[in-house]
């Protein structure tokens, strides 16, 4: 059988029991860094048979390895360096694999980022897409942003600390001024949730004794029926930003499919501001 095993995102107090059992049951742990795993085992006081490493670069090389062995009858529990499997993680081509194999797998719950800050964001949790990571370029993440405009519910990302205030110029650009919450460090020490409009927590974010830092998860409210259009001021910055990674031509097509304003009006307006 293949274990999907939650581990802690940061407070160790989160592990639990039938967790801790089954690491130290099975064969072999299949773990995102064996480092990284190694050292919270150690300090959660686990002893485990064997670790193998099972991540992005190595995973088409290792994953017939591991379904070789669990088809043998071999014990194999998965963890990622902090949270639940597959969210954002390798793993899901292992689980449709052992399905198509016969495999049993089950699941080991426990913490999670996503659903964490969602709780922690008080925005409506009734329906919520999450996204992963954005693209670290502007122009791509502008795109992948445009996407998600018309989706009927909250919007979830994991961003890093270095690319905030970028990430919030894009969300602004292209979703609106909408509600949103910057959650972070969730369950550790300096966990911290902070609400507001997108432009808000930018101005905020933006202070150098406000500099963002730790791990993050932006959480964002659906689209208002009633939203209007952007504004001036906004479809300008909107412009200014894709011009620094694209061309004219491809700007205004950008800006057009994010905003839907007339293509003409779009090209003029392009054609001032890059003069």
């Amino acid at each position: 059988m293949l274990y999907l095993v939650s581990t802690p995102i940061g407070n160790l107090g989160d592990f639990s029991e039938r967790a801790r059992q089954t690491l130290e049951s099975v064969d072999l742990v299949a773990c995102e860094d064996t480092r990284t795993s190694g050292q919270l085992f150690s300090l959660l006081g686990i002893k485990v048979t064997a670790m193998t490493p099972y991540h992005e670069h190595n995973a088409d090389s290792a994953r017939p390895k591991l379904i070789a062995k669990l088809k043998k009858g071999v014990k194999i529990a998965l963890v990622s360096d902090a949270g639940t499997p597959l969210i954002s993680d390798p793993g899901y081509k292992l689980v449709r694999e052992c399905r198509a194999q016969g495999i049993p797998v089950t699941t080991v719950p426990g913490a999670n980022a996503v659903l964490s800050a969602l709780q922690l964001s008080g925005l409506p949790s009734n329906a919520f897409f999450f996204g992963g990571f954005l693209p670290p370029k502007t122009g791509a993440r502008q795109q992948m942003l445009s996407n998600y405009r018309t989706i009927p519910g909250t919007l979830i990302f994991y961003e890093t600390a270095n690319r905030l205030g970028d990430t919030l110029r894009d969300i602004l650009a292209v979703l609106g001024n909408r509600e949103m919450a910057v959650v972070r460090e969730i369950t550790k020490k300096f966990e911290e949730t902070r609400n507001g409009t997108v432009q808000s927590l930018l101005d905020y974010y933006g202070a150098p004794e406000h500099e963002p830092r730790g791990e993050m998860v932006l959480v964002i409210a659906k689209a208002d029926d009633d939203a209007e259009k952007p504004s001036t001021a906004d479809m300008d910055k909107l412009i200014a930003q894709t011009l620094k990674t694209h061309s004219v031509r491809d700007t205004v097509d950008i800006v057009v499919g994010l905003t839907g304003e007339k293509k003409k009006a779009v090209y003029k307006r392009v054609l001032e501001l890059e003069e």
